[in-house]
């Protein structure tokens, strides 16, 4: 007999479904044009590249502190001070494998089994499904027509429930809506006045196309911030990231990382230090993203797909299919199958209203844009 848990029991992630579809499809040499996921097709930069080879001919690749090294932590916090200009102290920075693991671990250190955390809703599908998997209650709110939280929405909310935390993202999955300063600030000083410990994802940070990056930290010292290499640095696969944590919460997130992890990879750790040095080469990137951006915010709409939020940040665009489908879920997989085109169903981000919606991925090569729309045109004549 073989027992399976109620933790195994999550929403899958529709995304990475879709993946591994339009990856049977490529082996099989269809010419399958990936919108899906939200992965630079860019490498990581020659100078994070030749990092890693120099440090695998040394051949000292082994654990390191549970916290990461000094020399990747101080990285990290100088990058700070350059970017934001503000001051974090080394001891505060931990490095962890991915975002991923930074959510793991977070959310084991700061909320026990009950405890009831606010998202909003739509919002990337691993916050809902680790915090499930963990025992926390997920409280998501619905943002209707509102591109991002707003302070009011998480009033409302704690009226009806006793919330120990907030998670937010800005720039965001899915919809790419930034928070603007005044509203991240009244969202995180109402956030303190409840008592509601809140975390802030900043994994989209450097892609934000309508103004400068925020930071929570600027704005509010014990919030804890999470970000990662894989987005504006090109470097999904070698799964890196980090978080800044108010002091109380270091010891406690090095206690579950010795034991979940050990440590993160050290040649990513060692690679991921050079990442910081070769802006010039990543915003080359940027650019690209922008010129995508800019084409599927005209063509999307042409073709039937209405823009659901403001294309502010990150790669993506969420858009309403209802006047092509009520089944974004079927709709996706017809395109896929039809069309060589693939794209993620709302459901992902969304579990009441995510029929409705779809999200496509302008990570990609320019190329390739031009081609999946045009695809998607004949397709839907």
């Amino acid at each position: 007999m073989v027992l399976v848990s109620r933790r195994g029991q999550v929403e899958p992630f529709h995304a990475m479904d879709v993946l591994a579809e339009a990856n049977r499809l490529k082996a099989a040499g269809a010419p399958v044009i990936s919108m899906a996921v939200g992965q630079p097709s860019d490498p990581a930069p020659a100078a994070v590249r030749e990092a890693a080879a120099r440090a695998l001919r040394d051949g000292n690749i082994g654990y390191t502190d549970a916290l990461g090294t000094v020399a990747f932590r101080s990285a990290v916090a100088r990058h700070y001070l350059e970017h934001y200009g503000i001051e974090v102290p080394v001891e505060r920075v931990v490095a962890t494998t991915g975002s991923s693991a930074a959510f793991n671990l977070v959310f084991l250190a700061m909320f026990d089994p009950g405890d009831a955390v606010a998202i909003a809703s739509p919002g990337y599908p691993a916050y809902r499904n680790i915090m499930t998997a963990l025992g926390i209650e997920v409280v998501e709110i619905e943002m209707e027509d509102a591109p991002y939280l707003t302070a009011e929405q998480l009033q409302e909310a704690s009226k009806r429930h006793k919330l120990k935390g907030l998670l937010f993202a800005s720039p965001a999955n899915p919809t790419g809506a930034v928070v603007p300063e005044d509203a991240m600030r009244d969202l995180l000083e109402t956030a303190k006045r409840l008592g509601i410990s809140v975390i802030s994802d900043e994994i989209y940070h450097r892609l934000n196309f309508v103004g400068p990056d925020v930071t929570a930290l600027s704005l509010d010292d014990d919030v804890t911030v999470i970000n990662s290499f894989s987005k504006y640095y090109c470097m999904t696969g070698w799964r890196i990231g980090w978080m800044v944590l108010p002091e109380a919460l270091v010891r406690p997130v090095e206690r579950i990382q010795q034991s979940l992890y050990i440590s993160p990879p050290e040649l990513s750790q060692i690679a991921a230090i050079e990442a910081f040095g070769v802006s010039a080469d990543l915003d080359v990137v940027k650019a690209r993203y922008s010129t995508n951006r800019d084409l599927l915010m005209r063509r999307l709409p042409e073709l039937g797909f209405s823009l659901a939020a403001p294309m502010d940040g990150a790669f993506y665009a969420f858009c309403d299919v209802s006047k092509l489908t009520n089944d974004s879920m079927a709709f996706a997989r017809r395109m896929l199958a039809e069309a060589y085109v693939a794209a993620t169903p709302g459901r992902d981000f969304d579990l009441a209203q995510g029929s409705r919606f779809m999200r496509f991925s302008y990570a990609g090569r320019h190329e390739d844009m031009i081609e999946a729309l045009d695809r998607i045109e004949r397709w839907l004549a």
